[in-house]
């Protein structure tokens, strides 16, 4: 809409709208920079898809490398990231993304409360590819103290329930590697997370969520810490309705604050950082691959794609809006979003299947590619969207999956009323093929050769465990490969594999700046998009852990430099006049 004329409600030099890791990063920037920006948020509580998300940022030749003894180029990262996106990005935000990537993790260490700490082990997702790494470049959060943030805290996002330690204690993503496959010292460990939980009185007067926190809770927390000390404000239940055009830049927007519309002007700048579309159902149908479900998403509900639609209603491009970061989901009754299986694929003693009771895919590949392959070998007859993870009662003693704690935690009769039906069980695999609706005699097959394999520790067929990165969850303590076990002792489980994701990755395509796109090809003055709601610069990929808030916090401070030198540029021509 052209804002010709109109009544303004509240004016800033920069409105940001989204309040995850991507949006927070740029209001601060901008603030830093000397810009009054605004920082909105639909939704009731603060963090976005950031705060339930594991918080790690993939940031290639980071600081931190070098002084853990590893190395790395910004060359090597470039080739990297062009093998495994096929050439398919080839517009500069490659090379915008490493070399500023650094510039912007550095920038928050010095000047804000964000802290990170880079992952020697935790390998690319394609280590094995030309320029690729066996560590060094996922970085995580460092953990923070809630206390900090005083009652601001109970305004984020809470965490996913599956991250936590019986669904309440929060636990860093090395705790977590520990206590999944009882590795050396683990049962100390519990003790100690459970201890730094319960000794937290006076927050478990105000909630019982925990203080001490973790992955994406500690990155937003640190954040909005950050923005509060900067004395920033952040609107709550705020939802953008549209773009305002003034002239032929765009000048502001119109929001719906608590029910009350009001028309906000941005002197210099709107950064839309407002999500994908993955929960809406008709954007679902219209671009994705079908069958497609927007409760099939891990993402919270108010990704529903409303920047990418507001871009697009004045003319901007859009691309990849046919992918997403993928993930297969499980359902879990009375819970707001699905839970994603990062990692009890990867684990020795499963199977998935598809309705033919055929395996399809390597478990322990990429989540993104899971989801790939589902809907690759979608077929009639042999449906494998859904899909369904079928494992061993030793697996099930063993292990976590989903919902479901390790057995030797949990036992079935104990479980909660609402898992009773998470998942399927049966004394034989012939009796579970039939509770599943899977061919029993295909199933049978499968497992068979499975199993051989498993005993040999080569997956003749999908090279499961092959991959240093397949290995990274897998269990130490089962050989010759962590990622293989044969399924041998019932009773036998499924639990049915959706495919789902944690974000589109289709949206407003821009360029190294950040600006939107005009279908045209040239930048909407005033416009910029960041994260999901940016067409990715990863293409239909997911080079390493961290691909999707790397990025988003990357452009977010390039777009606030960006709008900086933008303004100067203003003032310039206030005061002298525009020169020829």
């Amino acid at each position: 809409m052209n804002a010709a004329g109109i009544k303004w409600d509240e004016c800033c030099d920069v409105l940001v709208i989204g309040s995850g890791a991507g949006g927070m990063t740029a209001a601060l920037r901008a603030h830093d920079l000397g810009l009054n920006a605004l920082l909105i948020e639909k939704s009731g509580e603060y963090g976005g898809t950031s705060a339930v998300s594991g918080g790690g940022i993939w940031i290639p030749n980071n600081h931190r490398i070098n002084a853990l003894g590893g190395s790395d180029s910004a060359a090597e990262a470039i080739a990297y990231i062009r093998a495994v996106t096929h050439g398919e990005i080839d517009d500069g935000r490659i090379e915008a993304y490493v070399e500023h990537g650094r510039e912007m993790v550095e920038y928050l260490e010095k000047h804000t409360r964000v802290r990170f700490e880079a992952q020697p082990r935790y390998a690319d997702y394609y280590p094995e590819v030309a320029g690729g790494k066996p560590g060094y470049r996922s970085m995580d959060p460092q953990p923070f103290d809630a206390a900090e943030l005083g009652e601001e805290f109970l305004r984020m996002r809470a965490p996913s329930p599956g991250t936590l330690m019986m669904g309440r204690m929060a636990m860093t993503m090395k705790e977590a590697q520990v206590l999944l496959c009882r590795g050396p010292g683990w049962l100390r460990l519990t003790l100690r997370v459970m201890w730094r939980y319960w000794r937290d009185r006076e927050g478990r007067r105000l909630s019982r969520r925990d203080r001490y926190l973790t992955l994406g809770n500690a990155l937003i927390g640190a954040l909005r810490c950050s923005l509060q000390d900067r004395g920033k404000s952040l609107w709550l239940n705020c939802a953008l309705e549209e773009l305002l055009l003034v002239g032929d830049r765009v000048g502001g927007a119109r929001v719906n604050r608590n029910g009350q519309l009001l028309n906000v002007k941005a002197r210099y700048g709107v950064i839309v950082a407002a999500g994908g579309f993955e929960r809406n159902q008709a954007m679902r149908e219209q671009y994705l691959p079908q069958p497609s479900r927007a409760n099939w998403s891990a993402t919270p509900p108010n990704n529903t794609g409303d920047g990418i639609r507001a871009g697009q209603a004045i003319g901007a491009r859009t691309a990849l809006m046919e992918h997403s970061w993928w993930a297969p989901t499980t359902y879990v009754k009375g819970e707001e979003k699905q839970r994603a299986l990062f990692v009890e694929r990867t684990l020795p003693g499963c199977v998935m299947v598809n309705a033919a009771g055929e395996r399809f895919v390597n478990e322990a590949a990429p989540y993104t590619d899971i989801v790939y392959a589902m809907y690759a070998n979608n077929r009639e007859g042999a449906a494998s969207v859904p899909c369904w993870m079928v494992f061993d009662a030793e697996f099930r003693r063993k292990y976590p999956c989903g919902a479901l704690l390790p057995g030797y935690a949990q036992r079935d009769w104990q479980l909660p009323e609402h898992l009773r039906d998470y998942f399927h069980k049966a004394s034989s695999l012939e009796e579970l093929a039939t509770k599943i609706g899977v061919d029993a005699g295909g199933l049978l097959r499968t497992v068979q050769r499975f199993n051989g394999m498993a005993v040999k520790g080569v997956d003749e067929d999908f090279h499961k465990g092959d991959s240093l990165f397949d290995r990274y969850y897998g269990d130490p303590n089962v050989q010759p490969n962590p990622c293989l076990a044969p399924l041998l002792k019932g009773p036998f489980y499924a639990v049915r594999i959706d495919a789902g994701d944690i974000g589109t990755k289709g949206g407003l395509l821009t360029d190294v700046h950040a600006r939107v796109l005009h279908e045209d090809g040239e930048p909407i003055t005033g416009l910029y998009a960041i994260g999901n709601s940016a067409a990715s610069m990863m293409g239909r990929t997911y080079p390493g852990a961290g691909s999707t808030i790397g990025p988003a916090m990357t452009f977010g401070y390039l777009a606030a430099n960006h709008i900086k030198r933008q303004s100067e540029t203003a003032s310039a021509k206030t005061l002298f006049g525009s020169v020829e």
